[in-house]
């Protein structure tokens, strides 16, 4: 077990995580300096991920800080920006080695080189809990030309990218929950719940095309509330629209009940926006064969929402998504 000192890991771990950003510079200072291009607006967000809540704890850690990584991009994708750096905060007990920050930082430095952001700063800490590790991550985006939650208008149509429910349901495979599904399916779910992919390449496209956007991290329902909360308006969605994998397509008819996780369970990290009617069939054709774009629905003058299934039968969730506590 090798423990060196803070600024030694600083230095050899994380400074190279900093090289493609010059602002940083080199991680020597107490701060980094930002300078979105001319017309361009910073987006900002923050994630914290806990031991034993967000993550389980024996991933790999370069696992753990793909994921951590990714859900502040699914973020800046929801709002339409390109990413532009981060930082990051790291509280650590005492068992935590060099070893151990060495893999968290491959898996940094992976993803960075996949979606182009670059490490800008952060701190380090000890503690006697769990390891809790915080990104902040910023983007640009045009000025003025941020998705937003609020900006739904009835007549819309509703639109989620990507399936629905594998990251709630790869944590049920983790817990020995879903025995029924094959070992290719069990791993492809798992993948999902710790793998999130940031949409990000049709976050920037829905710029000026959305009315409302958000990512799918809280349920699809919970997330959806929230558009429909901050624009004052109602929603009517189907389950039945509501585009599943081929594995969660296999615990769905093992177990119809799974329909209340799939649609509120969360760690989906898609996206899920609405748009003008009129222009459905341009919406539509944003999908790719990686990434495919399913109306679900539509926005009303009503309030709330309601979901509909076999037979227009109404579905009723006890819970409609993750709640921080």
């Amino acid at each position: 077990m090798t423990r060196t000192g803070e600024f030694e890991r600083i230095s050899r771990i994380f400074a190279p995580l900093s090289a493609d950003f010059p602002g940083a510079f080199a991680l020597t200072d107490d701060a980094a300096v930002f300078a979105p291009r001319a017309g361009c607006e910073l987006v900002v967000t923050t994630d914290t991920m806990v031991a034993g809540v967000h993550f389980i704890g024996d991933e790999p850690p370069s696992a753990i800080a793909a994921k951590l990584l990714r859900v502040n991009l699914s973020d800046l994708a929801s709002m339409g920006a390109a990413p532009l750096a981060y930082t990051l905060n790291i509280a650590l007990p005492r068992e935590i080695d060099d070893e151990w920050l060495e893999d968290f930082a491959s898996g940094l430095a992976a993803d960075q080189a996949t979606y182009g952001i670059a490490l800008a700063g952060g701190d380090s800490t000890g503690t006697p809990g769990p390891v809790t590790l915080t990104v902040t991550a910023f983007g640009e985006v045009e000025k003025g030309r941020a998705l937003r939650r609020a900006g739904a208008r009835p007549g819309d149509g509703i639109y989620v990218s990507g399936t629905i429910g594998d990251g709630a349901l790869g944590l049920l495979t983790l817990r020995g929950l879903l025995p029924g599904l094959t070992e290719a399916e069990r791993r492809a779910l798992v993948d999902r719940y710790r793998f999130p992919r940031p949409r990000l390449e049709l976050g920037r496209r829905l710029v000026g095309l959305a009315h409302s956007a958000i990512d799918v991290s809280d349920g699809l329902a919970a997330d959806l509330g929230h558009i429909l909360e901050t624009s004052r308006v109602g929603a009517e969605i189907e389950s039945r629209l509501v585009p599943v994998s081929a594995a969660a397509g296999h615990a769905l008819r093992d177990d119809p009940g799974l329909v209340a996780m799939v649609l509120g369970g969360g760690d989906d990290y898609e996206l899920l926006f609405s748009a003008p009617a009129e222009i459905e069939e341009k919406v539509l054709a944003l999908a790719t064969a990686e990434v495919p774009v399913t109306r679900i629905g539509k926005i009303d003058t009503g309030s709330g929402l309601r979901i509909l299934g076999e037979g227009g039968a109404p579905v009723h969730l006890a819970k409609s998504g993750w709640e921080h506590r």
